[in-house]
């Protein structure tokens, strides 16, 4: 085999290194040619994204608010404590049923029947040929705005009255029934609600003595109220001079006259003093003592009567609670009338004197023909507002009662 000269060694050698170089070359450049496209790939993708910092800044801040509130359906944790307040509120008002019922009740029975309030207490007060002839008087004098005198005083007094009355009966009747089980071992409120009782001694006595508190304890509250309510009803009367005792007496009676609640109340504090707005407070606190235990004795009893008859064992039957309503009015209004008169009498004739001046006192008297007068209205304006008070009153206090929670 033939050997290869010098000079071709030399000149293939130097073909083989310029092939390497060249490919070094190419790497090299290729190299820088990768470099180049990645950093132009990389600003190109920071000025899409961040090409502020106080834009990055931004951003990053939108997508911590994004991720705390993600977008999705609404929250039903708003509508859950919706129903959680409903539900309490509820509950509020079913623990005091009792309480919420009665003033609900007070405001209607009050203005379906304060007109005949009104001719009441004219009757009382001043001398009337009869009720027609009354109601013929104030349309004339005061037009029908006149039968409405002063119901102000009774919407708030009355409402309030009754609500704390009906609270303070209802605890109470309780706690005195269970007085008389613990000392003498009989129970009143398991006689009464069982099916074809009658009332007895226990019964009768234990209503008449939760009522009496109840009347006791109200006289405090009502006294003012119904002084104001009574000034408002006789102002127009007080203030005709044929009806003051004195002629001194005219223009304190003639203050009186065309005032509301407020201004009677304050005018009242001129003549008399603070002490004044509880003008005939022990009459009152007879009145109501007595009149109101008389009114849920008889009440719990003849609803317990007309449900026996009637063969219901509920103690809740419509009819028996409406006649047992209206009976109760009468019967209380029928003993403590008297009474009632003499307060009413005393109190406007105190309305006609000065703070520090003798007024006369009147005498209660039974059987008196002139203590009398407005009986008749009286009985049917009771019989009417204690009707309508006590069915709605026992129907919202079930319809209370059954809701849910």
């Amino acid at each position: 085999m033939p050997l290869s000269s010098p000079s071709s060694q030399q000149q293939h050698d130097g073909q083989e290194e310029q092939q390497q170089q060249q490919q070094r070359q190419q790497t090299q450049k290729q190299r820088h040619t990768n470099v180049s496209e990645r950093r132009n790939t990389n600003n190109h993708s920071d000025e899409d994204f961040c090409p502020d910092p106080r834009l990055a800044t931004a951003a990053a801040a939108a997508a911590a608010l994004n991720r705390r509130s993600p977008p999705g359906p609404p929250d039903n944790g708003s509508t859950a404590r919706n129903n959680d307040a409903v539900g309490s509120y509820q509950r509020l008002i079913k623990r005091y049923r009792v309480e919420v019922a009665a003033s609900a009740s007070s405001v209607l029975s009050t203005l379906t029947t304060f007109p005949l309030d009104s001719v009441k207490t004219r009757m009382q007060t001043y001398q009337y040929a009869g009720f027609l002839d009354c109601v013929k008087h104030t349309y004339n004098t005061e037009k029908f705005r006149g039968f409405f005198r002063g119901v102000t005083a009774p919407m708030a007094s009355i409402t309030l009255v009754r609500t704390i009355s009906f609270s303070i009966y209802q605890r109470t009747k309780y706690t005195y029934c269970d007085w008389v089980k613990r000392n003498f071992g009989f129970d009143v409120m398991g006689h009464v609600s069982s099916r074809g009782s009658y009332p007895n001694m226990w019964s009768v006595a234990t209503f008449g003595a939760a009522g009496a508190t109840a009347g006791s304890c109200i006289t405090v509250i009502a006294c003012p109220f119904e002084l104001t309510k009574l000034s408002a009803q006789v102002s127009v009367l007080m203030a005709d001079k044929k009806n003051c005792p004195k002629p001194e007496s005219h223009a304190i009676a003639a203050s009186y006259q065309n005032k509301g609640t407020l201004k009677t109340l304050g005018n009242i504090i001129k003549h008399r003093g603070f002490g004044g707005l509880y003008t005939g407070f022990r009459l009152h606190l007879m009145r109501d003592t007595l009149g109101t235990a008389t009114y849920f004795m008889t009440y719990e009893s003849s609803k317990q009567l007309l449900t026996t008859f009637g063969g219901d064992g509920t103690h809740s039957n419509p009819l028996a609670v409406l006649v047992a309503g209206g009976l109760c009015g009468i019967v209380s209004w029928a003993l403590i009338y008297p009474v009632d008169s003499a307060k009413s009498i005393y109190q406007r004739n105190s309305l006609m004197y000065s703070k520090g001046q003798t007024v006369e006192p009147v005498k209660i008297q039974f059987f008196q023909r002139n203590m009398y007068r407005g009986l008749g209205v009286s009985m049917g304006r009771s019989c009417a507002v204690n009707a309508v008070f006590f069915s709605s009153f026992e129907f919202l206090k079930k319809r209370i009662k059954a809701w849910d929670g």
